[in-house]
């Protein structure tokens, strides 16, 4: 039989992070069921390192995965290929990484994008709405490739203080969500974030350098870097140094 599930009323806080269900168990990671979907609820499921993660048909459930997939920026795995995607993009006027721009365009179009092995989304039109009140908030952030003043691909995130939560990605065009995630990865080194949340293991997160960290130091990391002032969110051009050689070394 499996552990039995806490169910949560709207005004009902989450459970410990520790109570979740573990690794022998359906559903590793799953903490509770229900409570509510809003800014409020959300910022704090973050701050104690939980996030939710659900289907069309499912109650809201809330998620803390032990262990927790991250990417260290210091550890940010730059390819060969990927370094000169983003150096012809920085030599290229029409491309530029925007920040916040387009939000409410980025969520839905990572909503709509299939993903290899998921049949639909886990974010729903309700989630989609919670994440819009969070970024009104100034929690929820977007990164954005553009070329030739379109919006090509992107990521959007949750951040509290110095900690960084990624969420979601999509391109409509080849490597834009990557150049996205480096821009994060140049951000986060220029404002001192050690590093980005990833939720759970994937191939392509560790290939870029991403690892597992058990939970109890994944929730020190958040409860110590959600309690400092909140970076300022905006990406200017000379933040490429964090990866790539200035222009004047690379000619």
């Amino acid at each position: 039989m499996p552990p039995q599930l806490p169910w949560l009323e709207p005004e009902d806080s989450l459970p410990d992070p520790s109570t979740a269900w573990g690794a022998d168990s359906p559903a590793p990671g799953l903490l509770a069921a229900g409570g509510a979907l809003d800014a409020a609820h959300l910022r704090a499921a973050y701050t104690q390192g939980t996030f939710p993660w659900f289907s069309t048909g499912q109650p809201i459930l809330w998620w803390a995965p032990d262990p927790r997939m991250v990417l260290e920026v210091a550890a940010f795995r730059l390819h060969r290929s990927l370094r000169k995607t983003l150096q012809r993009f920085r030599a290229n006027p029409a491309c530029e990484i925007r920040i916040d721009s387009a939000f409410g365009k980025v969520i839905r179009a990572c909503s709509s994008t299939p993903r290899d092995g998921q049949n639909g989304t886990w974010i729903v039109p309700d989630m989609v709405v919670a994440y819009e009140a969070l970024h009104a908030q100034g929690m929820a952030h977007s990164v954005e490739t553009w070329v030739d003043g379109k919006l090509t691909g992107g990521l959007y995130c949750v951040a509290i203080g110095h900690a960084v939560f990624g969420e979601s990605m999509f391109a409509h065009a080849t490597d834009a969500s990557k150049i996205a995630l480096a821009a994060l990865v140049c951000m986060c080194r220029r404002n001192s974030v050690e590093l980005i949340d990833c939720q759970q293991n994937t191939s392509h997160l560790a290939s870029l350098g991403a690892r597992e960290m058990p939970r109890a130091e994944f929730l020190q990391h958040v409860q110590g870097q959600s309690a400092r002032p909140p970076i300022p969110w905006h990406f200017e051009p000379v933040y490429w140094n964090e990866l790539l050689l200035p222009p004047a070394l690379t000619a």
